[in-house]
């Protein structure tokens, strides 16, 4: 009969077993979301048709929510595959924009300059375990030093590489 007080009552009521109901059909909260929007819009729309038929309301409700929920899985299954090829062309790039790339390349050569003003045994040792990934024990052992000169070694090249790029 149009009243809203009665509705939102109703909705109060019954929302949450609803939505479990459209939930448990899509397996997608925001889907199941919309679906509830849609079940309350047709609630509200149709029901001076409901006839009571020994059926409780909330029997009527759920009804609609899960046919409401299994045509709208029923739609997502029957898309055409062009329309998933069109919603990944419209999903952000993880790629690096032009910026970052042209940033990167910029630091790039600024810590290869750095590193080349650098001895090449201090350079070496820091492309090693920096940029190659070796352990101070591998380094330590290739150059034939104790690991704790090694240690020193590797700190006074990196303060001397970080006041080249603060440069």
């Amino acid at each position: 009969m149009g009243d809203r007080s009665a509705f939102d009552a109703l909705y109060d009521v019954t929302s949450s077993k609803l939505h479990a109901v459209c939930l448990s059909v899509l397996k997608d909260r925001p889907e199941a979301e919309e679906t509830l929007q849609d079940v309350y819009i047709k609630v509200w729309q149709n029901a001076s048709r409901y006839a009571s038929n020994g059926l409780s309301p909330m029997t009527w409700l759920i009804t609609i929510a899960r046919n409401r929920a299994i045509d709208r899985l029923r739609a997502r299954r029957s898309r055409p595959a062009g329309m998933a090829a069109d919603l990944a062309e419209t999903v952000a790039s993880t790629e690096p924009g032009p910026e970052s790339v042209a940033i990167r390349a910029q630091e790039r050569r600024m810590l290869d300059d750095c590193l080349s003003a650098m001895a090449d045994q201090q350079a070496q040792a820091v492309r090693a375990v920096y940029l190659e990934g070796a352990t101070y024990a591998d380094l330590a052992e290739r150059e034939g030093k104790p690991i704790n000169t090694v240690r020193s070694w590797l700190r006074r090249s990196l303060l001397s590489l970080k006041d080249c790029v603060s440069q």
